[in-house]
Order: structure tokens, then C-alpha cells, then sequence
């Protein structure tokens, strides 16, 4: 058990239990990655771990109110999580295998400040999704469709 994590359920103001731990342990162990609440569940089941699916979706929703994690929605209405980020950043999705990059551009994130205030908006937050296609097939295999 990490003591850190401990630390962040408590702050976050979440009972510590072994299915939160599990599941944010779990997420800490494929950073930059972004999983659905079925692509966690499958990862527990082949470490062996006996939590459900319905377990799984309601710490993830807990996580997500609480701020430890992001939700996404991303093409197919399909729910994603990624760790709440330290820095900012967007993402580019393929909607032919699902593969989602992250990157952060200073000339956009300057435009999208300028564009606010010209219509005299105060920007508190932000995202910007973009979808396209895999250029490079052996990006877009079918063992990473989702």
C-alpha cells in the first residue's frame, strides 16, 4: 500500500478501501494512458484481483468527482479516464483504431486566450480534441482497436 496514495484518498476526502488503492495503483502503472472502465476491469481480472465491473465504474465516477482522474468522451461516446495531468494538454484520437496522443502547443493555447477575450470571455478551462486517422497503418493494428 502506498503511503501516498493514502494520503491523496484521504485529502480527496475518499474512505481507503483495497478496491481504491488497487485501481489507482493500477492507473499509476500506465501513466499517459487513457482506459475505459472495461479496460481496467480486464487489466485486474489477468493480475488476479476479484473486483467487479460495477465496483470499477463507481470508483472511477468517485475519482472523477474528487479530481484524481479525468473522464473523457472522446469519439463513440465511449467514457475514457487518464490521471488528472499536472500540466495541460490535449488530444489527438484516431477513429479508425481508438489510439489517443497527448500534446500541448503554445501557439494554440495563446490563440484560444486571444479568441476568448476578444469576446470578452475569461478562459477558466479548456479542452481541445482532435480526430483523425492513423497515417501509418502499423500505428492503427487491430489488436489496438477498442
Amino acid at each position: 500500500m502506498s503511503e501516498e496514495n493514502i494520503k491523496l484518498l484521504k485529502k480527496a476526502g475518499l474512505k481507503i478501501t483495497e478496491p481504491r488503492l488497487t485501481i489507482l495503483a493500477l492507473m499509476q502503472e500506465h501513466k499517459m494512458q487513457h482506459f475505459s472502465a472495461e479496460d481496467i476491469y480486464k487489466m485486474l481480472l489477468e493480475k488476479g484481483e476479484e473486483i467487479g465491473l460495477a465496483t470499477v465504474y463507481r470508483v472511477l465516477n468517485q475519482f472523477d468527482e474528487a479530481h484524481i482522474l479525468i473522464r473523457h468522451n472522446f469519439e463513440g461516446n465511449k467514457s475514457v479516464f487518464e490521471l488528472a495531468p499536472s500540466e495541460h494538454h490535449d488530444h489527438i484520437i484516431c477513429v479508425d483504431c481508438g489510439k489517443v496522443f497527448e500534446f500541448n502547443d503554445d501557439i494554440i493555447e495563446k490563440r484560444q486566450r486571444e479568441i476568448s477575450r476578444e469576446h470578452g470571455i475569461k478562459l477558466a478551462s479548456h479542452s481541445l480534441y482532435l480526430y483523425g486517422k492513423c497515417e501509418d497503418i502499423a500505428h492503427c493494428t487491430e489488436k489496438d482497436k477498442k
